[in-house]
């Protein structure tokens, strides 16, 4: 007999065995110093010094709750970055609970090898096919957005092999972007301090500069002049490998890690006109963009991209399970599908679990609206709250962003576009004092970077913003600007 929702929630776990009592109640009575202890014994943190993580110790969040999360002390913290750019419709919703535990009691796990599928996936591919733009109705299924990125680069070599042209193998994509942290997504990501630690790099990928206009633009060049040069780079690049080589070029629509960089508003029709006139596939990489962050379903859609392919993970399922995938526009999967066996695949692609908890996020996301809330209510106060606030503020250069995501450019000179030259460092003293005061607010190098869950409130966003401001007010002083 199924049990019914309700039922399934409140349903009486079969008995523990004394052990397993036991093992539960010490969990639950560690201190945060156990914690920390045990943490450093066992776990070693992506990105991280652990030689010095390990000494100070990791902060450690045991609960979460719309937009906020609650430390092993007590603390109450707003999540001002919603996980890792994730958690859209926040924490803690019943909805997407009990889509997993459903599907686990009904198909925890099958595999989509071997001629085989089950209702999850398909319903979530119908529904992913509903809410992407009308040529994309086919999606390869993965874990993360690494996964996909990677996914990408074979659905890209096989599609020009299926066209005739095996040729065209290189990828382009921009220094400072970032694809993941596998040797692919590391490769397509320019971030030289990540290839550093690499064995050997992926073959037939290259990078040309980000249209970064704040960092990188001499004083006398327009926004819109230099949108034009950074994208002409892409044409430079292809002329320089041969257009019978190039398959694809890759961007985020806005630069995620790399510190929420809008590029001018030329930059992008002139990067499609080039993709277009060289007969070059446009990636655009929606991993953190995508379901919503911009007030858009996906971000290209607000510079009024069209791209070939699509890479998804993050805001697909909130971040409650992982989950990547990547959109094919319909000639390209047209070509998949005509041409053989496509030789990729994970254990887990198409997860019925993931898939489940998917459509439940995805759902939420439409039913209430949520999308269309950010584009027009949260987004715009918060974008001009940010801009209020930290407008001549002696440390503050540019506040640039869209929606629910925004980059906060820390500056020695905010009107000439003067940098710190230890600009790392006072970026991470300054989301240190963020976590002192009980916001979550990353730092990359010397850009302070928000992206808060979509159903935020306007109570939630003033407190984000003049939290934010104590903790940018209190770097100014730690190191004496007026």
């Amino acid at each position: 007999m199924s049990l019914t929702t309700e039922e399934a929630v409140y349903a009486t776990p079969t008995p523990a065995t004394n052990n397993e009592r036991q093992r539960e109640a010490s969990r639950r009575a560690r201190s945060t110093a156990e914690y920390r202890a045990l943490d450093a014994a066992h776990h070693i943190h992506p990105f991280s010094d652990m030689g010095t993580l390990n000494r100070t110790g990791s902060r450690v969040v045991v609960k979460a709750e719309g937009v906020y999360l609650w430390d092993s002390d007590g603390n109450r913290i707003i999540d001002g970055m919603a996980g890792l750019w994730c958690v859209n419709v926040g924490y803690g919703r019943k909805e997407l609970a009990d889509a997993a535990y459903r599907q686990i009691r009904e198909l925890s796990f099958y595999n989509t090898f071997f001629k085989t599928t089950h209702p999850p996936v398909i319903e979530l591919s119908a529904l992913l096919a509903e809410l992407t733009p009308t040529p994309f109705n086919h999606f390869f299924y993965c874990n993360s957005g690494s996964e996909a990125n990677d996914t990408m680069l074979r659905i890209a070599h096989r599609y020009w092999a299926a066209l005739g042209k095996p040729g065209k193998k290189y990828v382009i994509a921009r220094k400072n972007g970032y694809h993941g942290s596998t040797i692919a997504g590391g490769t397509l990501g320019g971030m030289d301090y990540m290839h550093e630690q690499m064995p050997s790099p992926v073959a037939h990928i290259v990078h040309i500069d980000q249209p970064y206009f704040f960092g990188e633009a001499a004083a006398d060049v327009t926004p819109e002049a230099f949108g034009l040069e950074r994208a002409r780079q892409l044409e430079a690049k292809i002329l320089e490998l041969g257009a019978e080589n190039v398959a694809a070029f890759i961007g985020e629509p806005f630069q995620g890690a790399g510190g929420v960089i809008f590029p001018p508003s030329s930059y992008w029709p002139e990067i499609q006109r080039i993709c277009r006139k060289y007969d070059v596939l446009l990636v655009a990489d929606e991993v953190i963009g995508g379901f919503g962050r911009t007030g858009e379903w996906f971000a290209h859609q607000h510079f009024g991209l069209e791209p070939d392919l699509m890479t998804l993970a993050k805001g697909m399922t909130s971040g409650y399970v992982p989950m990547g995938a990547v959109g094919l526009h319909d000639r390209i999967a047209r070509a998949l599908i005509e041409n053989g066996e496509f030789n990729h695949g994970m254990t887990y692609s198409g997860h019925p679990v993931a898939a489940a908890v998917a459509i439940a996020n995805l759902t939420l996301l439409r039913e209430e609206g949520i999308v269309e809330r950010v584009r027009d209510e949260t987004g715009p106060y918060f974008q001009g709250l940010l801009r209020d606030t930290f407008a001549g503020h002696p440390m503050v250069g540019e506040v640039a962003g869209v929606g629910l995501v925004a980059g906060v450019q820390l500056a020695k000179e905010p009107a000439t576009r003067g940098r710190f030259e230890n600009g790392a460092e006072v970026g991470t003293m300054c989301r240190d004092f963020c976590f002192n005061g009980h916001l979550i607010m990353r730092a990359t190098g010397d850009r302070m970077l928000l992206s808060p869950p979509l159903v935020i409130t306007k109570s939630e966003i003033d407190e984000i913003v003049e939290k934010a401001k104590r903790a940018i007010d209190a770097t100014a002083r730690q190191i004496g600007v007026a």
